[in-house]
């Protein structure tokens, strides 16, 4: 991941592309180099995101002629290294969506440091009877999936019934981690001797035979 220290610094560079003079945008390095498979060796690359670049209005119709498909090339430089080369792109899109930004990259520090700070806390959530880091996980959906049915499994020891009203309002992106949450619900509810209404979803006591919250009737 990188850093907002990091990220800053690249920032500070001044490259420009040799054909046209534009500044080259700081954007992150994909996962993978399409040439070998291998990944770039580096986090960012620099990218000439000029559409009115010769390199890129004029590529389009020689990598037709001599493939037959549609691409272009911009200019390319990796930092650490005087001169760049010619990347093909598949459209005119390609890479303005990873261009650098500060505030995104602080955002997604902010995040993984609570992430890491609600995993550290697990293991004591349960004696502590303390549900904010299985909440601060299960909440995440960009929360290491790992980690998250690390907090499944806390979620009956922590014995707090609060925590059920977030957890059923909550859009679960993944499949597994809901059916989790949902078997750890249904095992708290049981350890407490509640249940809920069907009716109104409100937790009543599971001997209830009308609910307190809509007077209707309970199986």
């Amino acid at each position: 991941m990188l850093d907002l220290d990091t990220c800053l610094k690249y920032l500070k560079e001044e490259h420009y592309c040799p054909h046209c003079n534009t500044r080259l945008s700081c954007c992150e390095a994909p996962p993978f180099h399409v040439g070998d498979g291998l990944g770039w060796g580096t986090e960012v690359l620099f990218i000439c995101l000029n559409d009115d670049c010769p390199i890129f209005v004029n590529s389009w119709k020689r990598f037709e002629e001599l493939y037959g498909h549609s691409s272009s090339c911009r200019y390319m430089l990796v930092p650490g290294e005087t001169s760049g080369s010619a990347m093909m792109v598949q459209g005119k899109d390609a890479f303005t969506g990873s261009v650098l930004d500060p505030e995104k990259i602080k955002s997604q520090n902010a995040r993984y440091d609570q992430e890491k700070e609600a995993l550290a806390k697990l293991a004591t959530c349960v004696a502590d009877h303390d549900c904010t880091p299985v909440m601060a996980l299960l909440l995440d959906e960009k929360a290491g999936q790992a980690h998250r049915k690390q907090a499944c499994e806390c979620l009956v020891g922590v014995n707090d019934l609060s925590c059920i009203d977030a957890l059923r309002n909550h859009d679960f992106a993944n499949p597994e981690i809901e059916q989790r949450v949902n078997i750890a619900i249904k095992e708290l509810l049981k350890a407490n001797f509640k249940k809920e209404c069907p009716h109104c979803a409100e937790i009543v006591k599971s001997q209830a035979k009308t609910c307190k919250h809509c007077n209707k009737e309970l199986d």
